[in-house]
């Protein structure tokens, strides 16, 4: 019996991919459970998703299954042994509760970073310029509003500040240097792939001192909520601002309104909130604050990409045991790979 492959949510894009990478390998099961309860039963004997060793996820997959959390991973057979998220940032699921299982995790990294940077790149411009404000006031017949010049900067020469320099971040730079723009970074370590014109600040308190923009490019894990609090916003330069196309929750969303209430931080541009589809109303009171319903990868070429990485991850495990985008709670210091075998 060939191994089979679950597709927990539609492939938009990569039909024909599915076929391609996975057809001659395995059987590809789409799965049609209406709720949890009903998709764990299935893959006990005789169900249509027994003998399962791989599942692919995107968060579209929660609406009936809900967040693949420790009580789902908990649930799924011994023959699961990989788990192939769509997306960069892989909060959705209990890394932890995978590893404990023996369950490998991967996610799509490099195939959401020029997409996600720039949309960074455009909250950047439009909050240091102040394109949306001028918008409204356009789409109002109000023309130009009036003393926008006392209120905005041009890009050319600003310091770019960027927390986590991972391929996302690292493309950011590379497309604000083009201004260019003198960009600063702060990762838990030096980067050896960084461009060279990037400086790395050991101390990130240094580095937030000399930002005028910073953006957030860190993934949602336990330690980084609210990881951007009120101490690091006040140790920017009066008048900075804060981008945020990572998640949410990294920001201390109180901080932040009451940083942008007193003037401390000039205007903020977000992709993310804490509590999505959810906005905090009160965002909603700051013309300077560029807002945008998490659009990061919200196009069909980089959702295609995303889509075949995922689905190699899949390929490459049943050919070789083993994909590339393992994500990173998986690797130990020397850079192999460790789960706690099943007995």
């Amino acid at each position: 019996m060939a191994p089979r492959i679950l597709i927990c949510s539609t492939i938009v894009w990569a039909h024909d991919d599915v076929k391609r990478l996975l057809g001659d390998i395995a059987e590809v099961v789409y799965v049609d459970s209406p709720d949890r309860k009903s998709f764990l039963a299935e893959f006990g004997p005789g169900g249509k998703y027994e003998n399962t060793v791989g599942i692919y996820r995107e968060n579209e997959s929660s609406r009936k299954l809900g967040v693949f959390d420790k009580e789902l991973i908990d649930g799924l057979p011994s023959s699961v042994r990989w788990i192939a998220h769509n997306g960069a940032g892989y909060d959705p699921v209990d890394v932890h509760a995978c590893k404990a299982r023996g369950i490998y995790l991967s996610n799509t990294p490099g195939a959401v970073d020029d997409a996600t940077a720039t949309t960074a790149l455009y909250l950047l411009i439009s909050t240091l310029r102040q394109y949306s404000v001028a918008e409204r006031s356009l789409r109002d017949l109000k023309w130009k509003p009036k003393g926008l010049n006392t209120r905005t900067h041009d890009v050319t020469g600003k310091v770019l500040g960027i927390l986590g320099l991972g391929g996302i971040g690292t493309r950011l730079a590379v497309l604000a240097h083009a201004f260019p723009m003198r960009v600063v970074y702060h990762s838990r370590h030096k980067s050896p792939d960084a461009p060279d014109f990037c400086e790395y600040f050991e101390n990130v308190e240094d580095m937030l001192a000399q930002t005028d923009v910073l953006s957030v490019h860190v993934p949602l894990r336990e330690e980084t909520i609210g990881l951007v609090g009120e101490k690091w916003i006040r140790a920017l330069k009066p008048g900075a601002i804060i981008i945020n196309t990572a998640r949410g929750k990294v920001i201390d969303e109180d901080a932040m309104i009451r940083a942008l209430e007193d003037g401390h931080l000039a205007a903020a541009g977000l992709d993310v909130f804490p509590n999505e589809p959810e906005v905090n109303p009160r965002l909603l009171e700051f013309s300077q604050v560029t807002l945008l319903p998490h659009m990061g990868t919200e196009n069909q070429d980089t959702q295609r990409l995303m889509e075949v990485r995922a689905l190699t991850n899949l390929k490459d495990f049943l050919n070789t045991g083993m994909g590339k985008d393992l994500v990173i709670e998986f690797k130990t210091s020397n850079g192999t790979t460790k789960v706690k075998q099943k007995l």
